[in-house]
């Protein structure tokens, strides 16, 4: 279950009558628990409360249901419970139907309130449902509420108006749920006169049976639209006069409304009964495009950006700067002057803005900034010097963009309040603006600089209104003095095989001249190259959120170079860490975030570590693998260049996919012909090494052959091969093989002994595993083979070293590692190895694989786990590490910071030496 789940289920739940026997079960019901769970809980098979009227959840939860007026002593119970530690419970509840009172055991955190009122905070539970949440969504919970009031509403519109789903009214409908968002906001934030006039006065004028909601709803927009004077002439009726004057043409052109159920009425009166002061723009938006995106709504209420997340790229693009501004300032007038003047002046511009996210909190951050200056200079009332138009943002889905404007309209309206308080910005609100900031179209292919032109005015295309300006314009003017422009958001990432013929033609056009190879980048590489251009020829600097993939693999010499020729760096770079959602278990992307800049300026590296903690190192460069180093580019290399064994793809079947074996058909063949036991092998791939089941594979040599087709059952797939190959016409390579059907393509074997390398690899090993395996063994071409390999080999594999400059410098399969013999294993910077090197590391492999053999029959995929590796293994690996490192530095390195720093350090040395010889 989302968020916006468990919230209706939480609200019907404190809608229902109150019984005392099932509360417990149906609040945990809420919460996602399954049925079968619920009746073992019943039974009491797994309840192991030990107060009256409790129930009690191994590792979640422990509640108890009591007596009026019992509250207090029986949560104070639930807290001296033994049970409830014995069971590690994250929660105490305990309530009578009258008064609720729970605690987060962990952060001592309370909720006490009226058992009517639980509903509201249901985000203090959300971790009950797997949901790991942040501070901000508990704090501002109505947004999830109002999100699923709003989509219960527009799905009982689209169903009683089938016509206004469709493509062609898609846009009227949207742009209805921006008037209503608009209205439930203005009457609970004092915009409207009195208490809650627009819910009241449908409540009054619409019949119970919703026949005339429709027609009310038209006359109130209408009315919006016609200023005070002209309403007595335009004939608006006597209730709807009351509602202001608010132009920006939010209510102008049709006034037409989708027909009302009974049922959709009720939603809306519902909705509008929601205390709508709590809107919180940084995170509403997002969630309502969520209601009127088909593609979406299945994943309602994950849309939340986290604030943090956010300031991880606000900060080091620009607000920290603004902020040390303002301390350095001081209380000296002129410097302070100065720095409102050139907070006035700047732009933020999100060139894929979706709902507004980043526009918003930028906005609020620059007004917070603002509201000091004024308090320094005593001039807590000035109006704010700020503009909205300041925040530009170009979004391809138009309701996307809409919601963009409506959002930092109530944040400009929010700062008002509370920065000038409520009576001045009730004054300044109305009528709204009639300026267009947010232009409807796709970022690649629109001119930048007519969205944000350096200086002046730019082209000559005016916004006639706020809302009913044609969306898809890509032209905007307003009078520009030259200020900062900085460029930030989160552009869809879109890897290769996910794009369209579209897509990877615009990615081609906005790299013409610059890089020859753009089928290799992900989609968000365009928003890059676009934000470069912009920089060169502005006063101005980008950081956009991305895929780590950019900074691996071939994406770099194909992206990166083109950057780094206009004279742009990175500036600042989060290092890899999850971007994540509301989703259940806190889904999310690993991503980075990459600051550019074409100025001098101080470059930062900032770490996200495992608890949370950002780690902040000042570096004089930030190359495209995101490590403080020169700027180098690693390119595949064909063979080693020193004494380390050649690593090569395993055995490809070419089509002889029926040579091979599952594990259970495997040993059936065997049992079936004894006398051939010699043709039937092991086989690995990444999987089999992984989970230690081999499959089973015919190894058969022209040698060979006369004596293995005396075996039916090998003849019998012998012919499957042959007919598989025959059936490829247009593979050369398959008729080329049709005259040996016995064997795979290749037929690549060991003498002595096998290391095997899988090629994709989780991210949450912390080593990259390598196996051991007898000559007889044959390596599928899923995984990469060392044939014969001196130990130490394995040593260098399995280290921490390697797998740090595997992460940096391959690509990656999703967050998994995917190895790269060429790019990963070839290029890896090893100094010269003594004859005692060797030995000393062949002495550390060996003790790896005994203490592997000590936990037999325990798999890699096992022994590897994390949380679950054990100890002497871990040892094992750290011993490894350190006889390592100590050849690289004398020491073992603090960090994998540290590590590839001197990895490519060394490389680049290596790399100078080869070409100079």
């Amino acid at each position: 279950m989302n968020a916006v789940e468990i919230e209706e289920a939480i609200s019907l739940l404190a809608e229902q009558p109150f019984v005392r026997s099932e509360f417990p079960y149906a609040f945990l019901e809420a919460f996602g628990n399954k049925e079968t769970t619920i009746k073992r809980l019943k039974t009491g098979n797994n309840n192991k409360s030990d107060v009256k009227g409790g129930v009690l959840q191994q590792n979640n939860i422990h509640i108890a249901v009591c007596e009026p007026g019992c509250v207090e002593d029986t949560f104070n119970e639930l807290k001296e419970s033994p049970a409830t530690v014995k069971a590690k419970a994250k929660y105490i509840l305990a309530t009578d139907g009258i008064d609720f009172h729970a605690e987060d055991l962990n952060s001592g955190e309370t909720v006490v309130c009226e058992y009517s009122d639980f509903h509201n905070h249901f985000g203090f539970f959300l971790s009950l449902a797997g949901i790991s949440t942040v501070k901000q969504i508990r704090e501002n919970s109505f947004d999830i509420k109002a999100t699923s009031r709003l989509n219960k509403l527009y799905i009982e519109l689209l169903r009683h108006n089938p016509d206004w789903a469709t493509a062609e009214r898609r846009h009227d409908m949207n742009h209805f749920l921006a008037r209503l968002i608009f209205c439930f906001f203005a009457e609970d934030t004092d915009i409207f006169p009195g208490k809650s006039l627009f819910t009241e006065t449908l409540q009054q004028m619409s019949a119970n049976d919703a026949s005339n909601t429709h027609e009310i709803l038209s006359e109130i927009f209408r009315s919006m639209d016609i200023k005070l004077a002209d309403r007595k002439i335009k004939n608006v009726k006597n209730w709807a006069i009351k509602f202001p004057y608010v132009n920006g043409q939010l209510f102008s052109g049709s006034t037409e409304t989708p027909v009302f159920s009974k049922i959709a009425r009720s939603y809306l009166l519902h909705v509008g009964n929601l205390d709508w002061k709590k809107i919180n723009p940084d995170i509403f938006g997002s969630m309502i495009q969520a209601v009127a995106d088909d593609d979406e709504r299945g994943e309602l209420g994950m849309h939340y950006t986290s604030v943090p997340n956010i300031l991880k790229v606000l900060n080091p693009l620009f607000l920290d700067d603004l902020k040390q501004r303002l301390d350095e300032a001081g209380d000296n007038p002129k410097k302070l002057q100065n720095l409102r003047s050139r907070i006035s002046k700047i732009r933020v511009f999100d060139p894929a803005c979706g709902s507004g996210n980043f526009l918003v909190i930028a906005y609020k951050q620059l007004r917070e900034i603002e509201f000091s200056i004024n308090n320094l200079l005593g001039e807590s009332n000035e109006p704010s010097k700020i503009p909205l138009t300041n925040f530009r943002g170009i979004e391809l889905r138009d309701f996307s963009a809409e919601i963009a404007r409506l959002a930092l309209i109530i944040a400009e309206y929010q700062c008002d309040v509370l920065y000038r308080g409520e009576q001045l910005a009730l004054a300044e609100f109305l009528p709204l603006n009639a300026e267009n900031w947010i232009t409807q179209g796709n970022a690649l292919r629109i001119n930048w600089f007519t969205v944000c032109p350096p200086v002046g005015t730019g082209v000559k295309l005016y916004g006639d209104d706020l809302f009913s300006t044609p969306l898809d314009q890509a032209e905007i003017d307003f009078k520009f003095e030259g200020g900062e422009t900085y460029i930030c958001g989160n552009p869809p990432y879109l890897g290769r095989k996910y794009q369209t013929d579209e897509q990877k033609a615009e990615l081609k056009s906005v790299f013409a001249g610059k890089a020859k190879d753009t089928l290799s980048l992900d989609y968000v590489a365009g928003w890059f190259i676009k934000a470069s251009d912009y920089i060169l020829h502005t006063e101005s600097a980008a950081a956009f959120v991305s895929t780590n993939s950019i900074c691996q693999g071939i994406q770099v010499s194909s992206m990166w170079p083109a950057i780094f020729k206009q004279g742009i760096s990175i500036s600042f770079a989060y290092q890899s860490f999850k971007w994540s959602n509301l989703a259940s278990h806190n889904a999310g992307v690993t991503v980075s975030i990459i600051g550019l800049s074409k100025k001098s300026i101080r470059k930062r590296i900032y770490t996200v570590s495992n608890t949370g903690e950002t780690i902040v190192k000042d570096v004089e460069n930030i190359n495209p693998y995101l490590v403080a180093a020169p700027n180098v580019f690693v390119f595949p290399k064909n063979k080693v260049s020193d004494q380390r064994t050649p690593m090569q793809f395993g055995n490809h079947p070419y089509y002889a996919n029926d040579l091979i074996l599952k594990p259970q058909e495997g040993r059936v063949l065997l049992a079936n012909n004894v006398d051939f036991k010699k043709f039937i092998r092991p086989i690995y791939g990444s999987k089999e090494l992984i989970s230690g089941i081999p499959r089973m594979c015919l190894w058969i040599k022209e040698e060979t052959l006369n004596e293995a087709q005396k075996c039916p059952d090998f003849v019998d797939r012998i012919r499957k091969v042959e007919l598989a190959r025959k059936f490829v016409k247009k593979d050369v390579q398959a008729q080329k093989l049709v005259s040996t059907p016995y064997r795979f393509r290749d037929q690549y074997e060991a003498i002595s002994h096998l290391l095997v390398v899988p090629i994709v690899s989780s991210e949450s090993r912390r080593y990259l595993p390598v196996g051991l395996v007898s000559a007889e063994a044959v390596v599928h071409n899923k995984a990469f083979a060392l044939y014969d390999a001196p130990l130490w080999n394995l040593s260098i594999i399995a280290s921490s070293l390697h797998i740090a400059w595997i992460g940096a410098v391959c690509g990656r399969l999703r967050t998994d590692f995917s190895y790269s013999n060429t790019l990963g294993w070839n290029t890896f910077p090893l100094p010269p190895l003594t004859e005692k090197n060797k030995e000393d590391l062949s002495f550390c492999a060996e003790q790896i694989l005994i203490a592997r053999e000590r936990h037999f029959p325990a798999t890699i995929a096992e022994l590897y786990d994390a949380e679950k590796m054990p100890e002497d293994l871990r040892q094992a690996h750290e011993r490894n590490d350190e006889v390592l490192e100590r050849i690289y530095i004398g020491r073992k390195f603090k960090n994998d910071t540290e590590r590839l720093e001197k990895l490519f350090d060394l490389y680049i040395k290596q790399t100078a030496k080869s070409k100079s010889e």
